[in-house]
């Protein structure tokens, strides 16, 4: 989920191209962060980003509940769970598919905010479930909302942040996502399930309520022809006392090039083509390593295994780790080269992910609560694994092996689409974005 094209800072990475470079008076004051109220804006947009990651793992703590649960039409076979996790990707997939449409037709703010609406329904719909039927359909439009924000908020950030501050508020999308679902592992340790959703619904009212207060993004306003709403919302954005008319121009030019869309010859040129295949085919692989499904079932797995500390507890760390991890990648990306990052990444975690693919099938088994039968009492010959003593510190392998598996999933593919847009050229991925 990261948002490489906001990652960086450079002609390259400049949202609106110059002309001719400005004056040291003008830089100054299209650059710097005059106002805090963009800030706020960004804050705003952002927590759809948050309640996004806090529904993508809500599974994680609810699965092992209602397992358990006393409920018979609310107790989930193996079959039951499976889908009660995985429906969420068919909900985001068409939330992304959506974002597509509503991000030119309602604008970028207004369609975060009309995301609000089944993310809403879907915490409501959980939180009083009476039948496997409402879990389902609560999840997918919780899924639904969370695809449309992953790829309307970016866009809105990048366009109402200064370029002085545009790197820094363009990885605000996915630090808020990781906060988003280590939240929700914390939660874990303290409420109920049903509460778990009941808490769901915060973030989302506050993001409705804050970003009515927000304008649409200039950009946006300025495509449909409305400039001079176009320029009191930069005014507000930067703030009463800076002079906005050399950015406010900018932004007209750039609107004007990138209005056309890229032609069949044009794509076909390997310059465009192959870094794009290239970035979607690591996007691809790297959600084939498991990466979602980990974070989606990240309790079950520490239940099925023997692990040292309460597996409660084991998933709350790892969405600490996750949360450090992304810190340590934005600072990192631009001190090491790109292919060294992939390069270490991958072999990482292919050791990691190796390494607790074995602990789970080879490694020792969790004692159930009927177990009575001691190691000793084994028969000779035995298939099955010994179960672990609560001491053994080889139950701290799938903690680890996970911890690090999520913390090098998170470098390679915001490495790897720096490097393609870097190819590319932004104006040129804007283009392709609008095809």
């Amino acid at each position: 989920m990261q948002e490489p094209l906001l990652g960086a800072e450079g002609p390259d990475y400049d949202t609106f191209p110059e002309k001719s470079s400005p004056s040291p008076g003008e830089r100054t004051r299209v650059g710097a962060p005059q106002n805090k109220r963009v800030f706020l804006a960004t804050f705003a947009a952002v927590l759809g980003n948050f309640s996004f990651g806090y529904a993508l793992v809500y599974t994680s703590p609810v699965i092992p509940a209602l397992e358990l649960s006393l409920d018979p039409d609310l107790r989930l076979t193996k079959t039951q769970a499976s889908w009660f996790g995985s429906v969420f990707t068919l909900g985001a997939a068409a939330g992304g598919l959506s974002a597509m449409v509503l991000n030119d037709l309602l604008g970028r703010k207004l369609s975060i905010m009309f995301s609000a609406v089944p993310s809403a329904a879907g915490y409501a719909l959980m939180a009083g479930a009476h039948g496997f039927w409402m879990l389902l359909l609560g999840r997918t439009m919780t899924g639904f909302a969370g695809g449309l924000t992953a790829a309307c908020i970016p866009v809105y950030v990048s366009e109402i942040a200064p370029p002085g501050v545009r790197g820094a508020l363009g990885a605000t999308p996915q630090l808020m996502a990781v906060f988003g679902s280590l939240s929700l592992y914390a939660l874990g340790l303290l409420l109920p399930w049903r509460w778990l959703a009941v808490a769901g619904e915060g973030p989302v009212l506050v993001m409705t309520l804050l970003l009515s207060f927000m304008p649409n993004s200039p950009r946006f306003l300025l495509s449909r022809g409305r400039d001079a709403e176009a320029l009191r919302a930069l005014a507000w954005l930067r703030g009463a006392d800076t002079d906005v008319r050399w950015e406010f121009s900018q932004i007209q030019d750039n609107v004007q090039r990138q209005s056309t869309r890229v032609s069949w010859a044009e794509a076909r040129s390997p310059h465009v083509y192959r870094p794009i295949v290239i970035a979607l085919l690591m996007r691809f692989l790297q959600q084939l390593t498991g990466i979602t499904p980990i974070l989606v079932y990240l309790q079950p797995i520490f239940e099925s295994t023997a692990v040292l500390l309460p597996p409660k507890d084991d998933a709350a760390i790892v969405g600490a780790v996750r949360l450090f991890s992304v810190l340590i990648a934005a600072l990192t990306m631009d001190l090491a080269g790109r292919k060294v990052l992939l390069f270490v990444s991958a072999t990482i975690m292919f050791a990691a992910n190796l390494t607790l693919g074995l602990y789970v099938h080879l490694g020792p088994k969790p004692p159930t609560p009927n177990s009575t039968v001691e190691l000793e009492s084994a028969p000779l010959g035995g298939t099955e694994q010994p179960l672990a003593t609560p001491t053994s510190y080889l139950t701290l392998v799938p903690l680890v092996a996970t911890m690090l598996f999520i913390m090098e999933c998170l470098w390679p593919p915001g490495a790897f689409l720096l490097l393609c847009c870097h190819l590319l050229g932004q104006p040129a991925v804007h283009r392709l974005l609008r095809a």
